[in-house]
């Protein structure tokens, strides 16, 4: 989890294949209207959020119920937004890729090919709210090595790598 820009996509996807996990990407879920809105320069409502997070924590509850662990890479930039995908279940661990606004505007300019614009970071940054004590969280700076940051998460969550 954490604001456009962090890396989301770039480890979890590491992240499950070094688990050998299934791996979704979350910008995938959302509908033509959201990508339309944030294309256009319009952050998302709350409203907007919600079918987009239902329909998260449906693939994560069928690829459950299937037997199967799972890593999304999803902003889940609220609490709120955090209770929704993990709908219950305890075995939810997010991991906040944590950057400073500079670090993550430079990466989005040098970014192509996303819908995402950088005129939307701000209103990101203002939407965040950092995981809370009480919440199953890991905290890893996006300034480190990709590799390294899987490793750490690994490690922190006591997962070996397949």
């Amino acid at each position: 989890m954490g604001v456009s820009g962090s890396g989301k996509t770039t480890i979890a996807r590491a992240l499950a294949q070094r688990l050998r996990w299934s791996f979704a990407e979350g910008d995938e879920f959302h509908p033509a209207s959201n990508v339309a809105k944030m294309r256009a320069g319009v952050a998302l409502t709350d409203e907007d959020r919600w079918p987009w997070l239902d329909a998260i924590a449906a693939w994560i509850r069928e690829t459950r119920a299937r037997g199967e662990s799972c890593v999304v890479a999803c902003s889940a930039l609220k609490r709120a937004y955090r209770e929704r995908i993990a709908a219950g279940r305890d075995d939810a661990c997010f991991v906040f890729l944590q950057g400073d606004p500079d670090t993550i505007a430079g990466r989005l300019e040098r970014r192509t090919g996303h819908y995402m614009p950088l005129s939307l970071l701000q209103s990101q940054f203002a939407t965040l709210e950092v995981p809370a004590e009480d919440e199953w969280h890991i905290v890893v700076p996006v300034d480190d090595d990709p590799a390294d940051m899987v490793g750490r998460i690994l490690s922190t969550l006591g997962l070996p790598a397949l």
